[in-house]
């Protein structure tokens, strides 16, 4: 039973801005059920007072942003979200995001534990299983779950609260108002404590919400806001906690699948398939066509067997018959001139003005995540059930229930933590062939990718074409217009459920659909913000039909674009003459930007005298309602092989839940633009990436990360929750590539900067033989 109610809130600051211009009076969802209480959290917006309006051009994420969008369309379904105490006074949070490793989990359990007043170790976080009735509620990506989260899960714990302390009222003939809650108990005058489970039954007969809760204010938090390991932590080390490849179903037999030479090629014929089947252990083969529902299918031919080991074996003895892929002419040098030739030129003519100009390369790049591509499938006659790490589990019920001609209620999905996701998981590859197999040959089927075939054919980050140009009069930068071209990246799941993922893919007939162009124009611009006054600014994506495998990659258009902003912005200084900090501190639109910059130049020292071969670089952005600034230190002695060696980082995402969590993320970030700036690329040649492995694939090691980084947290000064993974990337890009150029003289034009084909790369289409046994 679900039924929806007003409650007050006293707790404006910890919910977002009131952008759906909602009134105070709020909704919160109850679900009753067995012997447990359970609750559906609430939409929670109260009305705010508006910031002021900064007194420059504004940019269009300083009032309406991805997060907001997200926020509005998510908001009628928050009543939904399911929190039950447990008999055995356990709460047990179905969050609708999935955790791949960016700690949401961790600080989600610390807002229920909180305002519940129950212990962290006794509150467990899962994925929530697909629920079509959540909607646009159950996708993960862009930097919102917190910012969505931290205004629902404390009221909808704290009304749990309320509900146990009237149960036990009731119970002992009191008055609520003389009784209090710790760790998990209901105590007052006079009586023995009772525990929440013992409770919990009586509670859940509650019909209508308890009037005046709100959560606690920040200033009783005994949790939130203090430094919390991750609550998985141990699990994740000692090997218990479980992924997609470790679910315990039944009968699941080890599948893995013979890929194309070339990207998107196409299956023609197996030519030994008699002798493949014969092979110790092989349980059948099963050739995978392109198509599906919203989005093609990978093709490829899969092996099922009793082990990986002999499904591996039998996937190399395979001689498939392809014909061609999608880009078979297409390498490094013809997609960058493609890109060249459709960037949309500049359009206010340069005259009398100095100008500051330049072109800008990012290769392609891999997710390479520790977790290949993976799915468990098991489909019957008249069902389906799956088990997968999924970004958009509402559209892959969806989509797996259209795909088997199945009712989508006869289709269940289990959304399993993933071990790294960045945006592939977006989605569903792994699962569109797992059901097949799993179809064909009447068994459930555990798909699992080559590491080779993760690294060449899975969804990539597209190259990308950067062109910049400032106009600078009279010592002012009157205009700064920046063109980015790259191919076209693969929206078409939509904002996660179908409607949104129909209207992404349509029309249907054409590759590049006029609904994922607009998807991609949206995210663009309402993710990619500039913190600079520079006069008349202008930015325009121009995406290019070419069919990729490509999907959000974390901080896709942002990091790659405020990256070569941050460069410009240090080469406008020079062209005026400037310190590239006093020019930013002059230009930034906020205070809370000049306050991350002041911060990381007075703690790193900026301008401090360094050897030859050794230098400083600064970078600013901001994103998601937060802001962060970053001086990074490298040694470049030798220009082929830089080393970062210190990075000081100020990070403001206002409220903070976990700071250990806040410091994770960044030091993530970190770690992945020192990949992206000096050595992580892919090489495309003839229609294939060259990479097949890490040892190809040069991600660096732990040695690359440097030895000195500190990491400060900004005060939140009574600001909401800001967006955090993808937020981390842009200013230490910057940095990096601004330090690297005063290190050496070399501007940084190609990235990475040292991108050499050192290796061997495995022959198209093949894998590599076990290197033991």
């Amino acid at each position: 039973m679900t039924s929806a109610h007003p409650f007050n809130d006293h707790a404006a600051d910890a919910t977002p801005p009131d952008i759906t211009a909602l009134n105070r009076r709020q909704l919160l969802g109850f679900a009753m059920a067995g012997p447990v209480l359970t609750l559906g959290a609430g939409l929670a917006t109260p009305t705010q007072s508006q910031a002021a309006i900064p007194q420059v051009p504004p940019d269009i994420t300083d009032f309406f942003d991805y997060g907001d969008l997200v926020h509005i369309v998510a908001s009628p379904t928050m009543p939904l979200i399911r929190l039950t105490v447990e008999s055995d006074s356990r709460a047990r949070l179905e969050l609708p995001r999935l955790e791949f490793g960016q700690g949401i989990s961790t600080a989600c359990a610390m807002m229920v534990a909180e305002d519940l007043d129950l212990p962290l170790n006794r509150v467990d976080v899962v994925c929530s299983d697909a629920r079509q009735e959540l909607g646009f509620n159950q996708q993960t990506g862009g930097s919102t779950t917190m910012r969505a989260m931290s205004g629902v899960l404390p009221y909808l714990a704290a009304q749990a609260r309320a509900r146990l302390i009237h149960a036990a009222a009731r119970q002992w003939g009191m008055s609520p108002s003389t009784l209090s809650t710790r760790d998990g108990m209901v105590t007052g005058p006079g009586v023995t404590p009772a525990s929440y489970g013992s409770l919990s039954a009586a509670a859940a007969q509650w019909t209508t919400p308890i009037a005046g809760v709100s959560p606690k204010p920040a200033s009783q938090h005994r949790l939130m806001g203090q430094p919390t390991r991750r609550v998985d932590a141990l699990d994740i080390v000692t090997g218990k906690k479980k992924f997609t490849l470790d679910q315990a179903v039944p009968d699941a037999k080890p599948t893995m699948v013979r890929r194309p030479p070339t990207i998107r090629g196409t299956f023609i014929r197996i030519e030994n398939e008699g002798e493949v089947r014969r092979m110790p252990g092989v349980i059948g083969i099963v050739p995978i066509p392109g198509g599906g529902s919203f989005v093609p299918n990978p093709p490829g031919v899969a092996v099922m067997a009793e082990t990986f080991g002999q499904a591996w074996d039998a996937v190399r003895a395979l001689k498939v018959i392809w014909g061609p892929g999608s880009i078979d002419q297409e390498s490094d040098a013809t997609i960058q001139k493609k890109l060249r030739q459709g960037t949309v030129p500049f359009l206010i003519p340069p005259l009398l003005s100095k100008v500051v100009e330049a072109e800008f390369e990012w290769a392609a790049a891999a997710h390479a995540p520790l977790e290949v591509e993976c799915a468990i499938a098991d489909v019957r006659a008249n069902s389906a059930e799956i088990w997968a790490g999924l970004q958009s589990p509402v559209v892959t019920q969806k989509a797996v229930a259209r795909d088997l001609n199945l009712p989508v209620n006869q289709v269940k999905v289990h959304v399993v933590p993933s071990g790294g996701a960045f945006g592939r998981r977006l989605f569903w590859d792994a699962v569109q062939q797992a059901i097949q197999v799993s179809k064909a040959l009447g068994r459930p089927c555990k798909l699992m990718y080559h590491r080779t075939d993760d690294t060449r054919h899975t969804r990539l980050r597209p190259p990308q074409y950067h062109r910049a140009r400032a106009l600078i009069q009279l010592g002012q930068v009157v205009s700064y217009a920046h063109r980015v071209a790259l191919p076209r990246t693969d929206i078409r799941h939509g904002l996660g459920e179908m409607l949104t993922a129909a209207v992404a893919s349509a029309p249907g007939v054409v590759q590049q659909t006029i609904g994922n162009f607009a998807f991609e124009q949206t995210l663009f611009n309402t993710m990619v913000s500039s913190p600079y006054h520079m006069g008349l600014n202008s930015k325009i994506l121009s995406p290019i039909a070419m069919e990729l495998n490509t999907s959000s990659f974390r901080s896709v258009h942002i990091q790659p674009t405020r990256g070569v902003e941050e460069i410009m912005v240090d080469e406008i200084a020079r062209a005026l003459n400037k310190d590239p900090v006093r020019f930013r501190m002059e230009t930034l639109r906020h205070e809370r930007a000049r306050a991350v910059l002041r911060k990381v130049t007075e703690q790193g020292q900026w301008g401090k005298a360094m050897p030859a071969g050794f230098a400083q670089g600064v970078g600013v952005h901001q994103e998601a309602r937060s802001y962060t600034a970053c001086l990074v230190e490298i040694d470049a002695r030798n220009p082929q092989s830089p080393q970062i060696t210190k990075a000081v980082i100020a990070i403001d995402v206002g409220r903070v839940i976990n700071p250990l969590g806040v410091e994770a993320q960044i030091q993530g970030g970190l770690m992945e633009s020192i990949a992206l700036v000096l050595s992580a690329g892919l090489h495309i040649e003839k229609g294939l990436p060259l990479e097949g492995s890490y040892s190809q694939y040069h991600f660096p090691r732990m040695k690359a990360y440097p030895k000195d980084v500190q990491i400060i947290i900004m005060p939140g000064n009574g600001a909401a929750v800001g967006g955090l993974g993808e937020v981390g990337m842009s200013a230490t890009t910057g940095a990096i590539a601004n330090a690297y150029t005063r290190a050496t003289g070399i501007k940084a034009r190609k990235f990475p900067l040292n991108h050499p084909v050192d290796f061997v790369p495995i022959p198209p289409g093949d894998l590599p033989a076990p290197r033991m046994g």
